[in-house]
């Protein structure tokens, strides 16, 4: 049974096209069987019918469309039931519809099986018989596995007959995860890396100081090509996105990358072999990573990896001829890679890996590149040489697209670039509503020192995470090199706040250096846990935090992954000695700047410290809502998880209720409370937060502008009316509706859908 299972799959699998797939399904269906008649019905979703697509047994005509609307017949009862259907006389069940010309009336015995795909029913496997009788339980078994693993075949197929074929009326796009919003259109251009780290043959050597040698050129002509490429979009991308070759490089350096292969080198290894061991090594590391925006970083490290190795076969120097009005469809898109391409010559990027939370994307988000991820089911050769379209917003991608399609997405074009001149014309102004309410927009920085320059105008940084630092090291960084780090950000904050959130690392984020191997990392050992169990390397971090804030006087400390008063005594107690201490030493070197107190505050992320916000309340100067991990620990849900991550929900009304009892909390208690997450950057979230009282929201910075705008075009009336209409939703998809709504009304439905 399972040989002949394997042997079914495979022969679909292989077929070249998507109509001889099916009849290589119902054929061999139905001689593993011995049934009569075997078939199998497709479901248009979009007309809300049921096609029959392929049949052994039944008198289907070639070139004749053969339809059961949705609801009708045994076909649609077993889809949407969503489980087998095996009748003994067909024709006596009320469901039954018997379709003219088929010549299925002979056929008696029924067996029915649903082909259903991440919880989308594609379509419908039957068999049928003269002889009127139940199917065995063996036979029913048989089908339904059959039908659960062909459901992926037929998803893969109907995807490459969508770009090799458009005989399927039905199949209009390919789906994709939405990366940076925008709508693109021109012909795909493969883009491929320069070197294969798989393609590596380890080999030894005996010569490990000519290895040696030969990798450290090819470093030395890595960086050069890192320097080149981040000159070639200064221009046009913001001078914090440029910090991610800042990351590239300190990758290469002696304490991450470069010692690493070296040793691998002394041990015998050929310096392409080294730099294979050591790069799959570190890309494992961050594959293993809950964390999403950390585990992205194995892209980079594999990426840096392949462009060492490059220089090492001699292939670095290779340039791409890109034609004009390109789309980049790649594997896996990189930073490096999308800055290698003209910008004026790119229109947009399909990645068929990675996700929004890639340097890729984080890159096409400040170029302005409309950008889509996760593309299923596609391999890379079929998009080689097609038309597309990508629309940055749905993650849809159309392939060879009608004229009609194609028109109204040009207007869409124009209607985009009208708004985004407006949006810019306004990035001087304050976020203020019509009304007179305020609010402080913020900056999440993630990267090694955001820079203030040439971003509109905000309130300096609401989140600067310090884990980067210490992931891309062999060892934990010195005070001294933490506080030159912490101190070039305050030079380029001058004068506006910088809110440091202290190490948070464990469980989830495992330094190289520091494992640690958990069941449940993320109930395990991370944030404040992890660091107050070891204060020598707490201590070490606020001491540079102190001594980098000296002169500047904008820092506030902010405590990640707190559940307790006493984690807040704990780290208070801490953060007073380092302070004493940094000031003693201030006074005995004669220098003369005093050394300022920081404000300090907790992350609102954990549950169970909504329900002690009074106690710690009067150990803190502010709050700030952390509404990703929030989410996952109010839910359940870990968003990284793609068996659930369907429901990890920004908008579900649980959610909402409780964010809105944070902040009339906070207002009660007279403690500041920002919004760090990503709910803040999201057009329809930010006016829910705004609705519900909060005045200071943290972002990534190709939002500041976005939601400034947004800002501007409100008024406290009618956010209360949004409101009150969210809390009192029953589903996520409800209050998305009333948000959609509610933007279409005011007239910024261009920043959650094409056009303006």
């Amino acid at each position: 049974m399972l040989s002949t299972l394997q042997r079914i799959v495979e022969s679909v699998n292989q077929a070249p096209e998507f109509n001889v797939a099916l009849d290589t399904m119902v054929r061999n269906v139905k001689a593993a069987l011995g049934t009569d008649v075997c078939s199998v019905y497709l479901a248009d979703h979009e007309q809300r019918e049921f096609v029959l697509m392929a049949t052994d047994g039944l008198n289907l005509v070639e070139g004749e469309r053969v339809v059961l609307e949705f609801g009708e017949g045994l076909i649609s009862l077993a889809a949407e039931r969503e489980e087998p259907l095996n009748i003994a006389d067909a024709s006596t069940h009320p469901n039954f519809k018997l379709v003219e010309g088929l010549a299925e009336e002979p056929y008696r015995a029924m067996l029915v099986a649903p082909i259903i795909h991440q919880r989308q029913v594609l379509g419908v496997l039957a068999v049928q018989q003269k002889l009127a009788r139940a199917f065995s339980s063996n036979e029913e078994s048989f089908l339904v596995t059959l039908a659960a693993q062909l459901a992926a075949v037929v998803a893969h197929a109907e995807a490459k007959d969508l770009v090799s074929d458009q005989r399927s009326p039905w199949l209009r796009n390919l789906r994709a995860v939405a990366g940076a919003p925008g709508v693109a259109i021109g012909h795909a251009f493969i883009g491929k890396p320069l070197a294969s780290l798989s393609a590596v043959v380890p080999r030894r050597t005996e010569q490990p100081m000519q290895e040696k040698h030969k990798f450290r050129k090819a470093v030395l002509k890595t960086r050069q090509d890192l320097r080149a490429l981040a000159a070639q979009v200064a221009e046009y991308v913001a001078e914090d996105t440029l910090a991610i070759f800042d990351v590239y490089q300190g990758l290469l350096d002696a304490a991450s990358l470069g010692n690493a292969v070296e040793n691998k080198i002394k041990e015998g290894w050929q310096a392409q072999t080294a730099v294979k061991l050591v790069v799959d090594d570190f890309v494992s590391q961050f594959e293993d990573l809950d964390d999403s925006y950390l585990r992205e970083r194995a892209v980079d490290v594999r990426d840096l990896g392949q462009r060492v190795l490059a220089h090492l076969q001699d292939s670095g120097n290779v340039t791409m001829e890109v034609p004009d009005q390109s789309i980049l469809v790649a594997e896996e898109v990189t930073a490096s890679m999308l800055a290698s391409i003209p910008r004026h010559r790119l229109q947009g990027l399909v990645s068929l890996r990675g996700s929004p939370n890639s340097h890729a994307a984080i890159m096409a988000r400040s170029m302005g590149v409309p950008a889509v991820f996760a593309v299923e089911d596609v391999p890379l050769n079929y998009l080689e040489d097609q038309y597309l379209i990508v629309d940055g917003y749905s993650g849809d991608v159309f392939i060879n697209p009608p004229a009609q399609v194609l028109k109204e997405y040009q207007e869409l074009l124009l209607d985009e670039l009208e708004l985004a001149n407006l949006v810019d014309s306004n990035k001087n102004l304050a976020a203020e509503t019509s009304d007179g309410i305020r609010v402080e927009l913020q900056v999440n920085a993630g990267l090694n020192v955001d820079h203030n320059e040439g971003r509109g105008a905000h309130n300096g940084i609401g989140l600067y995470r310090t884990e980067i630092p210490f992931m891309m090291r062999e060892r934990f960084p010195t005070e001294t090199e933490q506080f030159e780090l912490y101190r070039e950000v305050f030079k380029n904050y001058r004068g506006q706040p910088v809110v440091m959130r202290t190490l948070d690392v464990g469980g989830d984020k495992p330094l190289p250096y520091f494992p640690i191997k958990e069941d449940n990392p993320f109930l395990g050992w991370r944030g404040i846990r992890m660091t107050l169990d070891h204060p020598e390397i707490f201590l070490v971090q606020v001491r540079a935090m102190l001594r980098a804030n000296v002169g500047f006087d904008t820092l506030k400390i902010l405590l990640p992954m707190i559940t307790s008063v006493d984690e807040v005594d704990d780290a208070t107690r801490l953060i007073s000695q380092a302070y004493f201490e940094v000031r003693s030493e201030l006074q005995q070197n004669g220098e003369e700047a005093s050394l300022q107190r920081p404000q300090l505050g907790v992350m609102i992320e954990v549950p169970a410290i909504l329900y002690q916000l009074d106690s710690i309340a009067q150990r803190v100067d502010f709050f700030s809502v952390g509404t990703n991990d929030l989410t996952q620990y109010l839910l359940a849900v870990d968003r990284n998880n793609p068996r659930v991550a369907r429901l990890y929900e920004a908008y579900h009304p649980a959610l909402l209720t409780v964010l809105q009892d944070i902040v009339a909390s906070c207002n009660r208690l007279g403690k500041p409370v920002s919004v760090c997450g990503e709910l803040a950057g999201d057009p329809g979230g930010a006016l829910l937060l705004l609705a519900m009282g909060y005045r200071s929201l943290s972002m990534s910075g190709h939002n500041i502008d976005k939601i400034r705008w947004i800002v501007r075009q409100v008024e406290a009336p009618m956010l209360q009316v949004l409101l009150n209409q969210a809390l009192t939703a029953k589903h996520p998809d409800e209050v998305r509706k009333v948000v959609s709504m509610k933007l279409e009304s005011l007239g910024l439905g261009g920043f959650i859908r094409a056009g303006k």
